[in-house]
């Protein structure tokens, strides 16, 4: 990628980071497009439908994640991650650490034998399709995988682990392209931005931060990202909603996992949990005519377009709403049972279930702190980053020449995230314009 106009540095490649950086691009920037984990596409390449819709997810993502891999004016840094940063608006200077992913990426051709002759093969427990599947030591996450390159996970590979693996390493003897190299070291590479443009995401609630509705405890209690994985056609039961090989006959759904709560230290609402809970109510209904289905809901909030049509179209399915806050879900012989106050009847109610999904709040990632640092942000009371003004500079941070977008800067769904991506891209089009005119 060389060219003489100023470039942009883009941090996570989840759609609101490709968006932004293929806008950048496609106006004739040069991108640095940076993302921690092994291939671009973020929470929403976990996803299988997008509501209102029900278009499949990855046929919208998935040319996009495409589109940065190929375009000549992105330079894609996979499995790296930004270090430090120096300078100001216009003249930003960064360094990027690139992680080994002990496979060279210019040989590997994601033929997949090195996984099947891995002596952890079927032992890793799969963090995409969120626990719910195995996998080995090296591996792409998904299939669909941007770059199509395995790595290999130094936390499971008893190589790295131990310093031994048999009398030969397995995967390096599968290799047709010999692309395993246990010598990789991790390499620092330094860039000159003059803007940047934050797009890392968010992180769902730990559920164990609610004990009474028995996460962790009973294994038919699901957050809302595993039952996504596991009705998903790409999932480990190829789309069959399965528990222990049977399908439930009793589903219930309680929103609000954490959100709306004082408690958990999230007070606000996630805007997603009340849609993406209808969708998975007309999976079920859809996989599973005959099941029995109730959502527990506070309030329910269909604000976007077409949202609150859906939400009816799913109630004429035959899904049962009840306006209440479970109190607690326990066992009673082989089913679970969930105990709520109805709101609306004005009397407790004990619903039972074979299958539980709680729709988790949407939090600030983990490292949020440490990137605001970094790039000296500052953050709003819930954690998400803080923008310059929430009416006139809703993509501005506290910080010139750094945009946010996406869920990193609060809760929202894709339309949203797209949206601010697009927005946080021509804002700072206009940071690029004026180095490109002092340049």
């Amino acid at each position: 990628m060389a060219s003489a106009k100023p470039a942009a540095l883009v941090i996570g490649a989840g759609i609101a980071g490709i968006q932004a950086a293929l806008d950048l691009a496609d106006a004739g920037f040069p991108v640095y497009l940076v993302e921690r984990e092994p291939s671009v596409g973020g929470r929403m390449s976990q996803l299988d439908k997008t509501f209102p819709t029900l278009d499949c997810s990855s046929c919208i993502l998935t040319p996009k994640m495409v589109d940065v891999g190929q375009h000549p004016n992105i330079e894609l840094m996979t499995y790296s991650e930004v270090v430090a940063v120096e300078g100001e608006v216009g003249s930003f200077h960064v360094t990027i650490k690139k992680k080994p992913r002990y496979v060279e990426e210019d040989l590997c051709k994601g033929c997949g034998a090195c996984a099947e002759a891995c002596r952890m093969h079927g032992r890793v427990i799969d963090t995409f399709n969120q626990g719910l599947g195995k996998r080995a030591a090296i591996y792409v996450p998904f299939p669909q995988a941007v770059p199509l390159v395995y790595t290999i996970d130094p936390n499971a590979c008893i190589y790295l682990t131990r310093g031994v693996c048999g009398k030969t390493f397995k995967c390096k003897d599968a290799c047709p392209a010999d692309a395993i190299n246990f010598d990789q070291k991790e390499q620092f590479v330094e860039v000159d931005v003059a803007a940047i443009i934050v797009a890392t995401g968010f992180d769902l609630i730990d559920p164990r931060t609610k004990p009474e509705f028995g996460y962790g405890v009973y294994p038919n209690v699901l957050t809302g990202l595993e039952f996504e994985r596991l009705s998903s056609a790409s999932g480990p039961t190829a789309g069959k909603i399965l528990l222990n090989g049977k399908e439930p006959k009793d589903v219930v759904f309680i929103h609000c996992v954490g959100s709306r709560d004082p408690h958990t230290g999230v007070p606000y609402c996630s805007r997603i949990c009340c849609m993406y809970t209808a969708k998975h109510a007309h999976l079920v209904r859809d996989k599973l005519p005959d099941a029995r289905i109730t959502v527990f809901y506070i309030d329910m909030r269909a604000f976007g377009k077409g949202y609150e049509e859906f939400y009816d179209r799913v109630k004429h399915e035959g899904v049962i709403y009840r306006r209440g806050e479970p109190s607690e879900v326990f066992k009673r012989g082989d089913k679970l049972v969930v105990r709520a106050d109805d709101t609306l009847l004005r009397r407790t109610v004990e619903v039972e279930a074979d299958l539980v999904v709680l729709a988790t709040a949407v939090v600030p990632r983990a490292d949020t702190e440490a990137v605001a640092r970094l790039l000296g942000l500052e953050r709003t009371p819930d954690g998400f980053f803080k923008e310059a003004h929430p009416k006139h500079c809703p993509v501005e941070s506290t910080r010139p020449g750094v945009f946010l977008a996406g869920c990193c800067q609060g809760p929202k769904d894709i339309p949203d995230t797209v949206a601010q991506g697009k927005a946080a891209a021509a804002a700072a089009m206009g940071v690029l314009h004026q180095a490109m005119g002092n340049g």
